[in-house]
């Protein structure tokens, strides 16, 4: 077992590791084996309290510091991750329940945004606009929040957390970040201990680990942060977004999804297995862009479904330590038995089990169910597992109304043959991304992240994050006389 979840087993708070001051501890659980990795008492409302004052007071002189020697940080960052790849994918294997190959993929994208946080640290242009005035001039300067709040989810931790404080860090702001109860090392802590050892100055970034059971909404109510930057479940993110709301706070709220993977009559077959495959099941399904639905045309339905079939059986689902297991535990037992019911209820409701995946302990290994009644309330909502409903249709504008069955917007991807016949089609789906002839699971650091409907609001990455962590003051300057009338 890692150092890490002894060394970092604590809460960080103006540049100091402490234990927390609340009635009990949070116990981090390897979700494979049940081994307990860490014990952290649990983050006070007096703590998170000294938290974002400590962000308050160290942001100022933090704006105030040559955009130059800011993205030294970031630099410096970037180059200790490469170092300690290797022990921060152990941490995200035993804490999250990922394989290695998704270790990796998450911190090759985690590095992707830092190089994107060393970018954004000049980025913050201000503008000079004329005025209808004689004599007047209009500058906009664009600043930094202050302080953001960020809650992160357990799914991706590290790479999630990073997307919101290495930004907001990057553009002159303070932040105190929440991670999941379930995460607090990879998602919190190990991010603490890196920007500590770059050198960013005490104060600027804090790390609480806590639940709402010891601190309500004060992490939310608080009257410093600006900005809430939330990622998790919609139930949630509704509550983070209209208590955010009513304290008059800016919130970015990226929210889970129910996409679809959608393959039409000239699709490539073969590659379109491939794609759907790792769409549901990378991360045992636990991500927001995972394909729930794979909706394929009916005339080449039987090719796709029997070839589909063939490649799901292959995966292996187990221990994520395992080179050749492609599915790990789901997160706790909750999730698993949550999982296991929807299996359960679908074929309930008339849907064909083509795999029937069996469940041991967190591990539930793939389902695959075909012919899902279209009326099913399944179809409309998030599974965060190896679940997939698999259902065909005739002809595009019945997928596209099939696909728009959902209260949920964030991805999506569709194949075909004809590139512009995709664009085409992606065009007419209610969804803040659509992937033509690739998977439904995309993140790029410059690219605009995020969802319609039930899946969030706001953007982040480049320019989008720009605006999510900043905000713009109008000073005018008047060179000549004014004229008044009174």
């Amino acid at each position: 077992m890692s150092s890490y979840f002894t060394d970092l087993a604590q809460q960080y708070i103006d540049g100091k590791w402490r234990p927390g001051k609340g009635s009990w501890d949070i116990i981090t659980i390897n979700p494979y084996d049940g081994e307990k990795l860490a014990s952290i008492t649990t983050a006070t409302v007096e703590e998170i309290d000294e938290a974002y004052r400590a962000a308050a007071r160290a942001q100022k002189q933090w704006a105030a510091t040559n955009a130059y020697a800011r993205r030294a940080v970031f630099e410096s960052v970037l180059r200790l991750v490469e170092e300690r790849e290797a022990e921060i994918s152990e941490v995200l294997v035993d804490e999250a329940g990922g394989t290695f190959g998704k270790a990796a993929f998450e911190l090759h994208l985690a590095k992707e945004f830092l190089r994107e946080a060393v970018h954004l640290s000049l980025s913050a242009e201000g503008r000079i606009l004329p005025s209808p005035i004689d004599g007047k001039e209009n500058r906009v300067y664009r600043e930094p929040v202050g302080v953001v709040g960020v809650i992160s989810p357990f799914n991706v931790p590290f790479l999630l957390s990073l997307k919101s404080v290495a930004p907001a860090l990057a553009l002159g702001n303070g932040v105190v970040l929440k991670p999941h109860q379930n995460t607090p090392i990879s998602g919190g802590t190990v991010i603490a201990k890196l920007f500590e050892d770059a050198g960013l100055p005490p104060g600027l970034l804090n790390v609480v680990v806590t639940d709402i059971a010891e601190i309500g909404d004060a992490f939310l109510e608080h009257p410093i942060p600006r900005v809430i930057s939330f990622t998790g479940s919609d139930k949630v993110g509704r509550h983070v977004a209209t208590v955010a709301a009513s304290h008059f706070k800016r919130s970015i709220i990226e929210l889970g999804g129910n996409s679809a993977f959608v393959v039409l009559d000239d699709a490539d077959v073969d590659y379109a297995v491939d794609a759907a495959v790792f769409s549901r099941f990378v991360h045992q399904g636990q991500v927001c862009m995972a394909a729930n639905r794979v909706l394929v045309d009916r005339a080449i339905a039987d090719e796709f479904t029997e070839k589909f079939v063939a490649k799901v059986k292959t995966l292996k689902a187990g221990d994520p330590r395992d080179p050749q297991t492609a599915i790990g535990p789901l997160i706790n037992s909750s999730q698993a038995e949550a999982v296991s019911n929807v299996v359960r209820q679908a074929i309930t409701e008339g849907a064909h089990a083509l795999v029937h995946g069996t469940t041991t302990d967190n591990v539930v290994a793939p389902s695959v169910l075909a012919d899902l009644p279209e009326s099913s309330a399944l179809l409309r909502q998030e599974v965060f597992g190896p679940v997939v409903f698999l259902n065909t249709f005739d002809g595009e504008e019945e997928a596209v109304r099939l696909v728009n069955d959902t209260p949920y917007g964030l991805s999506g991807a569709v194949h075909t043959a004809d590139v512009e016949r995709g664009v085409a089609f992606a065009k007419q789906i209610d969804t803040g991304m659509f992937h033509v002839n690739d998977a439904t699971v995309h993140d790029e650091p410059i690219v605009p992240f995020g969802g319609e409907k039930n899946s969030g609001v706001g953007r982040l990455n480049g320019e989008t994050t720009l605006e999510a962590f900043t905000t713009t003051k109008w000073i005018s300057v008047q060179h000549g006389r004014s004229g008044f009338p009174f």
